[in-house]
């Protein structure tokens, strides 16, 4: 969750598009990113900026903040450690952002939440592209992987954590760690009175003009937001994995299909959502089913799925290249080849069935892998070409794992409130 919110005029910026084929390529080319700078009035003391959080997105909008008003005094405060999430994403190798989906519009198109605030202005002013380019600028060397993924050449998040908090500390960023805000309210003159508990047992209250909550998943910020009179949309789970009911299938862990279709059918949702069926990779696990295509209806079912207490029904197509006739067909050209052989040994190599799948389907249909290709009728042969075009799996709840390490509300979608604000923030994708 990331909030800015500023008392007073907004500032009228122009927004750049850029194309970029090749990025990382190009960057070296590109002009160096310079941050919009914020009007700040003639006072007797320096104006303060009070940032929430310590996260990628917190540690960064103080960096800019500082960048583009280097007379703004900002303050930084985070309940624990600095940028402990980014340690460990990508992997311990952190995912910058994505080298492929420079246009925004684009990118908008594979979140389930937030599309509508990645379609905005602020992607005008500061994509990826600039994302990268920021990072090149401050030395960090960057790569773009066969899928998109950015990562630092070192393929260690400790070399963006270091590059953050070196920036943070170089403009002069006062950054406090193991203290919280605990309530913020606005003031009648047009300033934010903040509660801060130090953990030391005393609690000091702070003035400021500007602030920024950049929170994650933390109850803490939502508190704050309410506390300033916003509505809150309560966040639910996302990026999570299905638990399957169906005591066979833990047979078949660690079996992994590249490419399947799957369609997420849910009790409470009765219109057709095309995001509820995805391609892609699958993953057997001992508790049920993940893999990216797991993972995206997770994300785009997230809402419907805690209505429905993560019950739901799993439809997948483990052929989707193939049509149901074209199944059955290759099934009895197989039986016709080889009807002396055992069914359990002897499956079509064109579909490429793992003996442990087989088997499992196998079972699913009574059928015994003892049996004979010769013995097994055309209507058998049928039903299990169906059923590989057509498994069913009930899901009767959620399971994170280290595919899933990070929340859709809190890391990978930007929250922007409709408030004024003079510079903008942005956080990795």
């Amino acid at each position: 969750m990331l909030f800015v919110l500023r008392i007073g005029v907004p500032l009228e910026s122009a927004s750049i598009r850029r194309n970029c084929v090749n990025p990382l390529s190009n960057l070296r080319r590109r002009r160096r990113f310079t941050a919009t700078a914020i009007p700040v009035a003639v006072k007797s003391k320096e104006e303060l900026l009070v940032v929430v959080g310590g996260g990628p997105a917190g540690v960064y909008g103080a960096i800019r903040a500082k960048t583009a008003a280097p007379d703004l005094s900002v303050v930084l405060i985070e309940q624990g450690k600095l940028l402990t999430k980014v340690k460990v994403s990508g992997g311990g190798r952190c995912n910058v952002t994505n080298g492929h989906c420079t246009d925004k519009m684009i990118l908008a198109e594979n979140y389930p939440r937030g599309n509508k605030e990645l379609r905005g202005s602020f992607f005008d002013m500061h994509g990826s592209v600039d994302t990268m380019s920021w990072f090149l600028d401050h030395g960090v060397a960057l790569k773009t992987e066969d899928d998109g993924r950015v990562f630092p050449v070192s393929n260690s998040s400790s070399t963006i954590i270091d590059c953050l908090s070196s920036e943070a500390k170089h403009r002069g960023v006062l950054l406090q760690t193991r203290s919280a805000v605990t309530s913020a309210y606005a003031t009648a003159g047009g300033k934010f009175l903040l509660k801060i508990d130090r953990r030391v047992g005393d609690i000091e209250e702070v003035e400021a003009d500007y602030l920024l909550i950049a929170t994650g998943s933390s109850r803490q910020g939502y508190s704050l937001a309410a506390q300033l009179g916003h509505s809150i949309v309560d966040p639910v789970p996302s990026l999570f994995t299905f638990k399957i009911k169906d005591a066979q299938l833990t047979e078949l862990s660690g079996v992994t299909f590249h490419k399947v279709e799957a369609k997420l059918k849910l009790d409470n949702i009765h219109r057709s959502i095309p995001q509820l069926t995805q391609v892609g990779p699958m993953l057997v696990t001992h508790w049920g089913l993940s893999g990216p295509v797991i993972l995206r209806l997770s994300a785009w079912g997230a809402r419907g799925l805690f209505s429905s207490g993560y019950k739901g029904m799993l439809v997948v197509d483990f052929m989707p290249d193939l049509h149901i006739e074209d199944a059955k067909s290759i099934f009895r050209k197989h039986k016709q080849n080889f009807p002396k052989q055992k069914l359990l040994n002897s499956s079509p190599s064109e579909l490429g069935l793992v003996k442990r799948f087989w088997k499992y389907i196998l079972d699913r249909e009574d059928i015994s892998g003892d049996s004979l290709w010769s013995s097994i009728s055309n209507n058998s042969i049928d039903s299990v070409a169906c059923l590989l075009k057509h498994c069913t799996f009930e899901v009767m709840g959620k399971v994170y794992s280290i595919f899933s390490s990070r929340i859709i509300s809190s890391i990978s979608i930007l929250k922007f409130i409709n408030l004024p604000c003079d510079f903008c923030i942005y956080t990795f994708l």
